[in-house]
């Protein structure tokens, strides 16, 4: 078991997240999931927690109730990093689906609010080494909603 998991915290919709980020990611599941029972707090049968996978990385999902002061942010995202566009293209699209939010230098909210960044792996290599250079890329890159991996590219390489 790994040692630290993060825990998500949802209004009602731990088991709907859960099942929407394991149809995304390849090698993923759902582990467990514990319903209420009559005791409460929450609906009885309605899903408490949700423990899953995606490509090996176990998160748990909870449905603790609307609480005002209990929201996703920016402040906490998951990073996704991708070998290719295609990559870059597939997670961009899946995690956008039933949200308008555009993004920014590759950070997303998904429909329930929590933040992701899809980026390729090269992407500290493209930010590293010559100062001219790494300018380049963060000049490209802070023009970008959904990052453009061969615009990067030219962009290191001055083109």
């Amino acid at each position: 078991m790994q040692k630290i998991t993060p825990f998500l915290w949802f209004d009602t919709q731990a088991e709907e997240a859960a099942n929407f980020y394991v149809s995304i990611f390849k090698n993923s599941k759902i582990v467990t999931m514990t319903r209420y029972g009559d005791g409460g707090p929450g609906p009885k049968g309605q899903v408490m927690t949700a423990a899953f996978e995606l490509d090996g990385q176990r998160f748990t999902a909870l449905n603790g109730g609307k609480q005002p002061n209990i929201k996703f942010t920016e402040a906490v995202s998951f990073v996704i990093h991708c070998d290719a566009q295609q990559d870059i293209d597939y997670y961009w699209s899946k995690l956008r689906e039933g949200t308008n939010a555009p993004g920014q230098c590759g950070w997303l909210k998904d429909k329930f609010g929590v933040s992701w960044q899809v980026v390729p792996k090269e992407l500290p290599q493209l930010l590293s080494g010559e100062p001219a250079r790494t300018q380049r890329v963060m000049d490209a890159l802070l023009k970008m909603t959904k990052l453009d991996l061969p615009a990067l590219k030219r962009a290191y390489d001055g083109v």
